[in-house]
């Protein structure tokens, strides 16, 4: 029997959902905002295990979603670091709501 008072799934949370599911998306946002990871070695560091490309790969995806702002730095050899933006900073409370979960259940 079907559901006749269900609305199907929004896109845009689908699209959320889709970004934020790939394996390593939540590790690297919580990097971005507990760990203060600010360039590609530090994501590295803190998040142990992620292969290089991977990492490179998921960075470029959240940078194009509007998540992470990416800024060469103006130095010698130029340096790169990734800070969230204001949509980024508001995805905290998802994975500050995932931490709260995890040492409740």
């Amino acid at each position: 029997m079907r559901c006749r008072t269900c609305q199907p799934l929004p896109e845009e949370v689908a699209r959320a959902a889709d970004l934020l599911g790939r394996r390593w998306m939540l590790a690297i946002l919580w990097a971005a905002a507990e760990e203060g990871a600010v360039r590609f070695n530090e994501f590295k560091q803190a998040l142990d295990g992620i292969p290089p490309r991977t990492l490179a790969q998921r960075l470029a995806e959240l940078e194009d979603a509007g998540v992470l702002e990416r800024r060469v730095l103006d130095t010698r050899p130029p340096r790169a670091e990734y800070t969230l933006t204001p949509a980024g900073r508001k995805l905290r409370v998802l994975v500050d709501a995932m931490r709260a979960y995890a040492t409740s259940a």
